[in-house]
């Protein structure tokens, strides 16, 4: 099944993994910006798990939560290939 995704999920799901990314990389953050992106994170989670979209039919299936992850993730990598030129 295709899934159409409102885009303020997917930006939330991309912001997601830029703030995912910025922990991952950057190992050496003070301990409060380490904390002010964990925050960040977990905000992010909550909007993206309680977005409206998810009480649609198609919002319901379980490969839902999958594609959207899919389509943020190659989102991000297409835009980080145009960066690179």
């Amino acid at each position: 099944m295709t899934h159409t995704f409102p885009e303020d999920l997917v930006q939330t799901q991309r912001d997601w993994y830029a703030v995912y990314r910025r922990l991952a990389e950057e190992p050496r953050h003070s301990a409060s910006e380490t904390a002010v992106l964990r925050r960040r994170l977990l905000r992010l989670s909550v909007r993206v798990s309680t977005h409206p979209y998810w009480q649609t039919t198609g919002g319901r299936l379980p490969s839902a939560r999958m594609a959207l992850k899919e389509a943020a993730w190659a989102e991000v990598r297409a835009e980080a290939a145009a960066r690179k030129g």
